[in-house]
């Protein structure tokens, strides 16, 4: 695979691709929006390393056969091992701060939730996790990053961190409890409302704050 972890300057920073691990429903309108009930504690699930891709590189959705749709979040990347953490271990641990597009199959989805069955063959596919560079600077509040994201100039998303349901440090030790979570792994915290469909030529603007700002298009 080519993807690797870069910071602002576009230099390889020396951690293994792990495993992606994303937070379902984190903002209450997402969830209205799918219909879906806001959760009572963290919805976690995983996409393979497989799934990473560049955010800059092109968006290919011509061998999907299903509808694509965007989801963008705010991802974290982890530099230290967690393991049953304590909330004042989270913010060390940290080793960057970035964006991902969870690209979702959602007819696939919907199916597979309305048979009771877990998502990953709508949400684990090759590609599927287009995340950018990192800021690796340590005194970032990650209680209030505003992110947008526009498609052929409209603003589709844009929220702020301060109105997710579960707050950052708090999802990292929840995941850290059931799971660990290694050097090189990533964390994606959960999408605001605005979802929907990608299309051919679609041309896509994201920002996080007032550190990152980046383009994609959909071919």
């Amino acid at each position: 695979m080519h993807y690797k972890h870069i910071d602002l300057n576009q230099k390889k920073i020396s951690l293994p691709i792990g495993k992606v691990v994303c937070v379902g429903r984190n903002y209450a309108d997402h969830a209205k929006e799918l219909n879906n009930k806001v959760p009572e504690e963290p919805l976690l699930f995983m996409k393979p390393n497989t799934a990473l891709t560049h955010f800059s590189d092109p968006i290919s959705i011509q061998h999907l056969s299903h509808a694509v749709h965007y989801e963008l979040e705010v991802v974290i990347l982890i530099g230290q091992e967690l393991k049953q953490a304590q909330k004042e271990h989270i913010l060390p641990a940290i080793a960057g701060v970035g964006l991902s597009l969870d690209l979702t199959l959602r007819d696939v989805q919907n199916q597979l939730k309305s048979e009771g069955y877990p998502w990953e063959k709508a949400k684990a596919f090759d590609g599927s996790c287009p995340t950018s560079f990192f800021c690796t600077q340590k005194n970032i509040d990650l209680t209030n990053l505003s992110l947008q994201l526009s498609i052929n100039n409209k603003i589709v998303q844009q929220d702020n961190t301060r109105n997710m349901i579960f707050d950052i440090v708090s999802l990292i030790q929840y995941t850290s409890s059931h799971f660990t979570l290694l050097p090189g792994d990533i964390v994606l915290t959960g999408t605001p409302a605005g979802v929907g469909k990608l299309n051919h030529q679609d041309m896509l603007s994201a920002s996080l704050h007032d550190f990152i700002s980046l383009t994609t298009s959909v071919c």
